[in-house]
Parts: structure tokens; C-alpha cells; sequence
């Protein structure tokens, strides 16, 4: 057993990193404490999408316990993944609910994206995309989805309501369930203010809980079997993902993954230490490997799109160093596939504070633009402001890429504007042209 345990220590590089056993499992509790709202939050989306709730449960903690477990076994690295914020609410509001595309197909646009990130991470694709597209764009990109995110979180909530003459407008406050979401978003975000790191978690819970006791919420615990997951697992639609109409949606899976997982590695990386004299970050590929194989283990049991998060940082903040906590991490999930489903689906006027309060969080990317230099400033506000505005990613990206390209050719900066942006710019034009035929 002493023999296992040193090679073990070997492998992760325990004593290189300053890393001890019990810190690293310390921080995986940590961080899987600050993240398992996803458990609950995600099915919540999804299952507007007309996915069965208790299935996608078992998907999102599948796929999130897999990712994990191999990010720590092969990358070693203490990053955890699970289904990302943003692409399920892109997968189910602007696929399927904006578009009319049936969950089977979103779910095969997801595997087909999870694929093109093998091949792109195999031959090295991935890292020529995130050194040729300017940082401010993808920093827009998540602020955008930020604000997606909180439009969705306050609609559900009932804290805005549509309005045919000014299109949204303030709801009915008096109305009960909207007072328990206002109760749930002010208890999530008071436990954060106090630097409570399971806030999330607790708010989700005890707002289910005060909603149950008071009538509004009607909770259903029943026994779960692990055969309810057949309701979404490889009920995806590959073939029909592949209709040229349809390829936009794996492009903007792929690009969003891209870049959240950019984001969430440098965030990371910098707390932990993780970067070599030469700011590269090692073993990267396998980062992107875990990564895009965690994605496509998703689509096949059935949830969106899995990202590194950002709440791994919690798990530095307590000592993680190494791959250690990302196994932990991903081992809690697999426990959780079970208990999870037992409580019953959570009310929206619980999950929908978590959905204002994460989008709040994602706002703080907007730190990261020169607001003072309108040729990137400029396409970074039509980027913010037409995701939640026009409820769609892609219309985002579309305007923010092809205002920067246009601004740099106007300025005479042509030259600074790298291949790739221009081949991605065309794309959206492209794009463009073919909405207006439609």
C-alpha cells in the first residue's frame, strides 16, 4: 500500500506542487460544494427543452464526474467540469425553444461540437484559435452570456414580465412566488457577501424548502433508479444535426466552449500557480482533451455542453494543487447521481436567484475590455448587448466579429487582423446573407 501511495505522490507531483493529501481533498470538497447547484440548476434549463428532469439529473452528474475524474487523472490538474451555464440556456431557449429544434438534434450538435474539439485539440487547431482572436472579444462574449443568463434568471422568477409596448416591464411583486424568488436571491447573495463558499448550494435548498413549507412548492422525493437516464442516453440525432441549416448551432457550441474553457483555465492557472516561465500552461492538450471527451460523454447521456468552471478556484483558495482534486471532485458527482434525484425537481423561484446571481458574477469579465478604444470597445458593446437583446449567442458573436473585422479595415490596422478573424468574419457575413433570405 506504501508503494501505491508514493507512486500516486509521484504522479500528481505532490511534493514538487508543496501539496499534501489532506489539503487536496480538502479542496475537492470545496469545490465540488460551490458548484453542485449545477445538479439541480441544469436539469431545471434543460428540462424546458422538453427533457425528462430526473434523466438529465443523472446526465449532468454523469458527465460531470467523468470530466472531472479524467481532467485529474490525465491533465492533473485540479479543475473541475460539469455541463456549462450559458450553452444549456443557449441549447434550450434559443435551439430548441427559439428555433423549434427538436432536443435530439441540439443534443447531436452537441456531440458533433465535442468531436471537431478532438480533431481541433489533435492537430493543435485549438490553440492557433484562442492566439489569433482578440481577448476582448471573447471577454465580451462572456459578459454577454452574463446578461443572458440574469434575463433568463429575472423572467423566471416573475421579477419582469413581457410588455407589448415597452417590451419587458416590471412583474407582480406581490405575487408569492416571485416574493420566494426575491427571498432566495437575497439569502444567495447575503451568504456570499459573507464569504460563505457553498452560498449557492444553500440558497437553492432553502429557498425549495421555505417554498415547500409555505404551500407554493409541491415537492415530490420519490426513489430513483438509475435506468431513468435511458430517457435522454444516445437519444440524440446526429444525422439530423448535420443539415447545413443546423451547422451553425455545433459552430457556436464550439466557440463559446472554446473560449469559456480559455477563460476558466487562465483564471485558474494564475491562482494555482500553474504557469511556466514562458506563461504556456503545461500539458494543455490534455486539459482540451478532458475537456472536449467529457463533452461527448455528455451528449450521450444527454445534457449540453461541458466546461472547465471557474469555481475550481474555490478548491485552489483551499490548497488544491493537483489532479487529486479534480478526481474527489468528480467521484462526489457520481455519489450524487444517486441522492439528487431523490429530492424532486426544484421550483424555478429557486433556481432562478442562482441564474441572476451567476450572471451577476459573469459581468466582471468586462474589467478585461479597453473601454477607451472604440475600435474594439464598440464591437464588444453590440457583443454584450445583442446576446440577451435578441436572445441568441450566435446573433452576439455574429455582430461583435464583424464590427471588429470592419472597424480594423476602416482604421488602416488591416494588417494586425489575423487570418483566421477574417475567415470567422466571412462566416458571420455569410451567415447574415442567408437570414435575409430567409
Amino acid at each position: 500500500m506504501s508503494e501505491l501511495i508514493r507512486a500516486l505522490e509521484r504522479y500528481f507531483e505532490l511534493e514538487s506542487l508543496g501539496a499534501k493529501w489532506r489539503t487536496e481533498i480538502l479542496a475537492g470538497f470545496t469545490t465540488y460544494v460551490t458548484m453542485a447547484y449545477i445538479a439541480f440548476v441544469n436539469p431545471s434549463i434543460l428540462s424546458e427543452a422538453g427533457m425528462p428532469f430526473t434523466a438529465v439529473v443523472a446526465a449532468t452528474c454523469l458527465s460531470a464526474s467523468v470530466g472531472s475524474i479524467l481532467m485529474g487523472a490525465l491533465a492533473r490538474y485540479p479543475i473541475a467540469l460539469a455541463p456549462g451555464m450559458g450553452l444549456n440556456a443557449y441549447f434550450t431557449y434559443s435551439v430548441v425553444q427559439g428555433m423549434g429544434v427538436p432536443w435530439t438534434v441540439a443534443l447531436g450538435a452537441v456531440f458533433l461540437s465535442g468531436v471537431a474539439f478532438l480533431l481541433l485539440t489533435a492537430i493543435g487547431v485549438r490553440r492557433l484559435i484562442v492566439s489569433a482572436i482578440p481577448h476582448e472579444l471573447y471577454a465580451a462574449v462572456a459578459v454577454g452570456i452574463g446578461l443572458f443568463i440574469a434575463l433568463i434568471g429575472f423572467r423566471n422568477s416573475g421579477i419582469i414580465q413581457p410588455s407589448p409596448t415597452t417590451t419587458v416591464t416590471l412583474g407582480n411583486l406581490r405575487d408569492p412566488n416571485t416574493l420566494l424568488a426575491l427571498f432566495g436571491l437575497l439569502l444567495i447573495a447575503a451568504l456570499m457577501a459573507r464569504g460563505v463558499r457553498t452560498a449557492m448550494l444553500i440558497g437553492i435548498l432553502t429557498t425549495s424548502l421555505v417554498g415547500a413549507a409555505l404551500g407554493l412548492v409541491r415537492m415530490a422525493p420519490r426513489v430513483y433508479q438509475w435506468r431513468e437516464i435511458s430517457a435522454t442516453a444516445f437519444r440524440l440525432d446526429i444525422a439530423g444535426a448535420l443539415q447545413i441549416g443546423l451547422i451553425e448551432i455545433v459552430f457556436v457550441f464550439l466557440f463559446v466552449d472554446l473560449f469559456d474553457n480559455v477563460g476558466t483555465l487562465v483564471a485558474v492557472g494564475k491562482k494555482a500557480g500553474l504557469f511556466d516561465r514562458a506563461h504556456q500552461i503545461p500539458r494543455v492538450n490534455r486539459i482540451l482533451f478532458a475537456d472536449a471527451t467529457a463533452t461527448v460523454v455528455g451528449s450521450l447521456a444527454g445534457t449540453s455542453t461541458v466546461v472547465s468552471y471557474i469555481e475550481s478556484a474555490a478548491g485552489v483558495v483551499a490548497g488544491g494543487r493537483t489532479g487529486v482534486t479534480a478526481i474527489l471532485v468528480g467521484l462526489l458527482f457520481a455519489v450524487t447521481m444517486f441522492i439528487a434525484p431523490v429530492l424532486g425537481a426544484i421550483p424555478a423561484a429557486a433556481t432562478a436567484p442562482a441564474l441572476i446571481i451567476v450572471g451577476s458574477l459573469m459581468l466582471a469579465h468586462a474589467a478585461e475590455i479597453e473601454w477607451t478604444r472604440p475600435v474594439v470597445s464598440i464591437p464588444a458593446f453590440l457583443t454584450i448587448t445583442t446576446i440577451p437583446l435578441t436572445f441568441s449567442i450566435a446573433n452576439g458573436l455574429a455582430f461583435g466579429f464583424t464590427s471588429y473585422t470592419l472597424l480594423k479595415i476602416l482604421k488602416g490596422e488591416y494588417r494586425e487582423v489575423n487570418w483566421l478573424v477574417y475567415l470567422l468574419t466571412a462566416l458571420f457575413v455569410a451567415r447574415f446573407a442567408w437570414l435575409g433570405k430567409g
